[in-house]
């Protein structure tokens, strides 16, 4: 995990002070938690952009490929988090948060990132965070058994002192695993980004800004906060990684101009639709005549219902690149957000053929089309929304879209087929297994909407049951 140490040590702490007053089973169960700080947090909601995506996909295939893994088989995912941080989850996939993108100043930089994470899924880290809570769970429940007998005894002083160098020993136990999984994954990212032919200058960037970070918020290296920190000191590892990369063929080869020009791209538009409008316009004045420039404005100004304003941002990108299918869906966007579908639909059907049928600039051409509320465009729509999700199951608003369209030509079955797959996304399980139960009951036996509707209800009613047994 790349992150910012204050935010780490923060962390660390306040979890350290909570484990010396718990019992056995809650101490446990602590540093199950804290072993598990590389999973997404619930609250986190996923950014999901067909442009960024494309970028994603296209500045990590060589990086995943030098790992020895598919493309197709690892996601990069983009959260909605102003911190520095990035992480891997179970499976492969690797986490980015939307602070990190806004810190970057140069594609490189997120590569080295992306190069680390793939260090820690062929590393196995997340599998192998057992072996480091293990001997730090059982440290602590030895820890509580001898503080117990202390107490009993009549030595309550002892007794916490017991508690408290017991969490003491486990942490630092956990601790010590975590930066050995890091200086790991570091040394992978190393060799990926060498394989690759990518400089590690973009890596070293972006450690001295971390490192720039903890010089910011006062952070200093003493004893304390090389034990209590879960990755290894920002300044060690730039001199390791330093040497590394500047002994490596690739040190010197120069970026790639157009993913850099894409990735500024990426990084104004994500400003431009998270930040307030007036922080974009003060990023981004109204001098500055680069496509990213223009995004940005575009999205302040559409989030501020200046649609004119707005769409004259998009057409001066267009000006440019007459073709560009991502500033075409961002003029189609403005206008159907507006209340203007029928105008939407021309940019919006260029976008979805320029893009071979991109799953989410075709959901949003299929909203257009059913936002009209012309039923001549609904067969277009039908056939759109299932291109799309045949290529992207994992699309809520695209099973919402369609089940709209079912519902409007009579096919409640199907539409209530619909609901249970959105429902089942947002993890709305009652809602789902009902929906899937009736949708059942009335498709065609044999049929794969049948058999699917099956699937559904099947896979809510056993995560219901296993929420109960957890109660």
């Amino acid at each position: 995990m790349v992150t910012m140490r204050m935010a780490s040590l923060r962390t660390i702490a306040s979890r350290a002070t909570s484990l010396a007053a718990s019992i056995a089973g809650r101490i446990a169960a602590g540093f199950a938690a804290l072993s598990l700080t590389v999973q997404p947090a619930a609250a986190q909601s996923v950014l999901r952009d067909a442009e960024t995506e494309a970028l994603f996909r296209d500045i990590s295939a060589p990086l995943i490929k030098a790992a020895g893994l598919e493309p197709r088989n690892v996601d990069i995912v983009l959260l909605n988090d102003g911190s520095i941080n990035a992480f891997v989850a179970g499976g492969q996939a690797v986490y980015v948060h939307s602070g990190l993108i806004g810190a970057a100043d140069h594609v490189s930089e997120v590569q080295g990132v992306i190069a680390h994470e793939l260090g820690h899924i062929t590393g196995g880290h997340i599998i192998r965070n057992d072996e480091g809570a293990r001997p730090a769970t059982g440290i602590t429940i030895l820890s509580l058994l001898l503080g117990a007998a202390a107490a009993a005894a009549g030595a309550g002083d002892a007794a916490m002192g017991v508690f408290m160098a017991g969490q003491q020993a486990a942490l630092g136990k956990y601790l010590a695993f975590s930066r050995a999984q890091e200086s790991s994954a570091d040394a992978a990212g190393a060799q990926f980004l060498s394989k690759a032919g990518i400089s590690g200058r973009g890596s070293i960037d972006f450690f001295k800004k971390l490192q720039n970070q903890e010089f910011r918020y006062g952070f200093t290296r003493n004893a304390d906060s090389e034990f209590y920190s879960s990755h290894p000191m920002t300044a060690d590892r730039l001199t390791t990684l330093q040497d590394t990369y500047e002994h490596d063929p690739a040190w010197n080869k120069p970026e790639d101009p157009v993913l850099q020009a894409r990735f500024l791209r990426v990084k104004a538009k994500l400003y431009g639709y998270l930040a307030e409008p007036q922080a974009t316009l003060n990023a981004y004045p109204e001098y500055l005549n680069d496509v990213p420039a223009h995004y940005a404005r575009a999205y302040a100004y559409h989030k501020e219902a200046f649609m004119d304003k707005a769409l004259a941002e998009t057409q001066a990108i267009l000006k440019q690149q007459p073709n560009d299918p991502y500033a075409l869906e961002l003029e189609g966007q403005i206008l159907l957000e507006s209340g203007h579908p029928a105008d939407a639909l021309e940019p919006l059907r260029r976008a979805t053929a320029l893009t071979n049928n991109e799953p989410l600039i075709a959901t949003t051409f299929g909203h257009a089309l059913l936002a009209t509320e012309n039923k001549a465009n609904f067969d277009e729509a039908e056939k759109i929304l299932r291109t799309s999700i045949a290529r992207d199951r994992e699309n809520p608003f695209a099973w919402y879209q369609l089940g709209v369209v079912y519902e409007a030509k009579g096919d409640t079955a199907r539409a209530r087929l619909a609901s249970a797959e959105q429902q089942l996304m947002y993890l709305e399980l009652p809602e789902a297994m009902r929906n899937a139960e009736a949708a059942e009951a009335a498709l065609p036996k044999g049929s794969a909407d049948w058999l699917r509707a099956q699937d559904i209800a099947y896979s809510a009613r056993a995560m219901i049951e296993r929420q109960g047994k957890k109660k």
